[in-house]
């Protein structure tokens, strides 16, 4: 059934050319990009830092970082090219990028060259994020937005729950440069779906032109506009507690608890809860509202992290105890994420490039620094790991009640079905 023929209300606000399930399939396809990109490589961190000559055993999360900080400044860049050439085109390029990313990365000789490789890879894929957001904002806004993004996400996050196990497979029959082999193929298969399937979904008429003053006035408007900049920066510092968790996670299964092959078991069941939450999202977001499901999973994410700590400090890390708090935490993180992010996108619909752009920004170069610091600090412990998601959690928090000045849970202007 294509979007145009659902004859439900709520789908109202949705126009597309192809079908409502495989717009979300495609959505989260394309965000799957990045997750794969960092999640399927991190059983094998430890083989391609002693393999390359890394110098510390630190060092090897540079692997996930120099992605992360790559991707997410090259968005500031692909704002403006998809308001000025469309959401495809771009879209193709980029995983053309994606592709060869992955190949320098297969041939990359010394872990120079790998970071090097790596952070081609991240810079390319930069406009997949830009333009699957823009897209969903080209189609709709408010809580319906809300909604996809949470279809979207409950099948993006099949890719880290399961990435660490398909990495782990890989390597039992074949060297670590096999997962970018894989990547390889995936960003492949997903250029052909983009070319064959997906339509430009962004009128002509609306394009922008390569200006500095306009594509200036474009992010001054979204930095400028209290509502978009401060859900931004809040679903950024909840984000950089989550890149410091991704970072470590590999020296925290592997060394701290040293539990040895199950890692990716592990990995995928903290990973479950942020899935379980989006799925929940996009059922229970229009009866609720987006800022509600923000500021109540905003609270839930501070307190349960808070009370991890005093624990941890007063009676002990376990390896349980670590498990049942993270399943919390990133179950928060799962109703935070797409809720803060239509928010964030909701006044945007005449600027949703540019704003996607910023937007992105923020939640990979600004939490992607702020997870690699918690990375850093790991000292054979969780303890960085845990006041870093505290702090963060209350800068977060502190945002949200600065966007909404002091008055939390309320429904705001929230637009139900807006095109």
């Amino acid at each position: 059934m294509d979007i145009q023929s659902k004859p439900s209300v709520e789908t109202s606000a949705i126009r597309a050319s192809i079908p409502y399930v495989e717009l979300v399939a495609f959505i989260a396809a394309a965000m799957a990009l990045n997750a794969l990109a960092i999640d399927m490589m991190l059983p094998a961190l430890g083989q391609i830092g002693n393999e390359l000559g890394a110098t510390h055993d630190n060092d090897r999360q540079l692997i996930v970082v120099v992605y992360v900080l790559g991707n997410g400044i090259a968005q500031l860049f692909f704002g403006p090219i998809v308001d000025r050439f469309g959401r495809k085109r771009v879209l193709m390029i980029s995983l053309g990028g994606y592709i060869v990313g992955s190949l320098l990365s297969v041939v990359a000789s010394t872990f120079t060259l790998l970071l090097a490789a790596r952070a081609f890879q991240g810079v390319a894929t930069a406009a997949t994020r830009v333009a699957a957001i823009a897209i969903v904002r080209d189609q709709c806004s408010g809580r319906k937005m809300a909604e996809v993004m949470s279809l979207a996400m409950t099948v993006f996050m099949a890719a880290p729950i399961l990435a660490p196990g398909f990495g782990q497979i890989v390597l039992a029959f074949a060297p670590w440069r096999g997962i970018f082999v894989a990547l390889l193929i995936y960003g492949f298969i997903l250029a052909i779906w983009t070319w064959l399937r997906m339509p430009e979904t962004m009128a002509a008429e609306d394009r922008k032109p390569l200006r500095a003053g306009p594509i200036t006035a474009s992010y001054l408007e979204f930095v400028t506009n209290r509502i978009s900049i401060g859900y931004t920066l809040a679903a950024a510092s909840c984000f950089g507690a989550l890149f410091g968790y991704i970072s470590a996670s590999e020296q925290i299964f592997l060394e701290t608890f040293d539990i040895g092959s199950n890692f990716a078991l592990a990995f995928g069941v903290i990973a479950s809860g942020l899935g379980a939450a989006t799925l929940l999202n996009a059922r229970i977001v229009s009866r609720f509202g987006m800022r509600r499901l923000t500021h109540g999973a905003l609270m839930a994410f501070v307190i349960s992290n808070a009370l991890h700590l005093l624990f941890a400090i007063l009676f002990g890390e376990s390896f349980m105890l670590f498990m049942a708090f993270m399943v919390i935490s990133f179950f928060s993180l799962g109703l935070i994420g797409p809720n803060a992010t239509a928010l964030a996108m909701e006044p945007m619909g005449h600027n949703a490039g540019a704003a996607a752009a910023a937007n992105g920004f923020a939640g990979t170069t600004i939490a992607g620094f702020l997870g690699g610091l918690i990375g850093h600090f790991y000292d054979g412990t969780t303890m960085p790991v845990i006041f870093g998601f505290t702090l963060l959690g209350l800068i977060a928090f502190a945002f949200a009640l600065w966007t909404e000045q002091g008055k939390l849970f309320g429904v705001g202007e929230e637009a139900e079905n807006t095109p």
